[in-house]
């Protein structure tokens, strides 16, 4: 076992218990908020904690004992706030850190770097480490795995800095990664590969929304290039219907693939990038509660066994998260 860093300290690996692998507490753009404060939903912090709560005792009432969430730089990161909630509900929460985007860096980083205006050793990669090591923004929480992002318009060169700070922080840390990838066009292949330039162990790294895809090829290849595939979007049917993402987590067992997988909803307590009621309208079932309540019952039903379940849901994230 391996000690692991939570919200409230380190928990042994051994003790995460039932993990949901990739879920979020909130996003948020602060920027927005502070400017148009009820575009497109209000935002009253104390209703959102009390809420926030609420939604994670559920989902610690379903057998869930750790979510995943990796919430950077991009997304709304803000421990104090995620501190407050976890004291009031006995679920771990495991942070990350890492930069969240699809083509440039923030500009914090434009012009500082090596080969840039302000020529130094990559910057993303000393605040990576230090999230890690000493904590995020001077609160005692500590980084335990790192996060970053590729999308459709793949491997842009800013998207493809970052990933290469991920990498390097990792090779330097030890620390896991979760990649946010679009399977649709092999995304997932090309993270593999840049991360692998930089000496990461790819063993240690979720490609992240691989249940978006029934390509089973694509998911193979990904497997046995020794990664785990994040089927991490139950709920959002909009991007995928559920029969099919349940159909391929199942085919996948079958053909022995279930200790490549991880389960998760990629869901959020609040996330103010859509309005509330329209959400809800399109995505009803984006929630914690869905795999435990809907999904697993489904999965079961079409021959995956409780063994299999235990190992997508306990024994791939200890593994994940266990020291090399």
């Amino acid at each position: 076992m391996s000690p692991v860093e939570t919200v409230r300290g380190p928990v042994e690996s051994g003790q995460l218990g039932h993990v949901l692998m990739h879920e979020h507490v909130f996003v948020l753009n602060t920027e927005m908020q502070q400017n148009y404060p009820d575009f497109p939903n209000s935002w009253d912090e104390e209703a959102r904690i009390a809420d926030a709560v609420a939604q994670l005792r559920e989902c610690k009432a379903r057998g869930i004992d750790t979510i995943v969430d990796p919430t950077v730089i991009g997304l709304g990161r803000y421990l104090p706030r995620i501190q407050r909630i976890n004291e009031q509900v006995d679920i771990n929460i495991v942070p990350a850190t890492g930069v969240y985007t699809y083509n440039e860096v923030p500009f914090q980083f434009h012009y500082t770097g090596p080969g840039l205006l302000f020529d130094q050793p990559e910057p993303m990669v000393e605040l990576f480490v230090q999230d890690i090591r000493e904590g995020i923004a001077g609160t005692s929480v500590k980084a335990a795995f790192l996060k970053c992002a590729i999308e459709e318009q793949g491997l842009t060169p800013g998207v493809e800095r970052v990933m290469r700070a991920v990498g390097q922080a990792h090779a330097e840390t030890g620390v896991p990664i979760t990649v946010h990838t679009h399977p649709h066009s092999g995304s997932g292949l090309v993270a593999q590969r840049v991360l692998k330039e930089e000496g990461a162990d790819l063993a240690k790294v979720v490609v992240g929304h691989s249940g978006d895809s029934t390509d089973l090829d694509y998911l193979c290849r990904i497997a046995d290039a020794g990664s785990y595939l994040g089927m991490d979007r139950f709920g959002l049917d909009v991007l995928l219907p559920f029969e099919e993402r349940v159909a391929t987590v199942a085919e996948l067992c079958r053909r022995g693939y279930a200790e490549k997988m991880v389960l998760a909803h990629d869901a959020a307590c609040f996330i103010d990038w859509f309005e509330e009621n329209a959400k809800r309208a399109a995505v009803p079932k984006w929630n914690f509660t869905h795999i435990s309540d809907d999904v697993l019952p489904a999965l079961r039903d079409r021959g995956v066994t409780d063994a299999q379940i235990t190992t997508m849901m306990v024994d791939n994230p200890r593994r994940y998260f266990e020291a090399a």
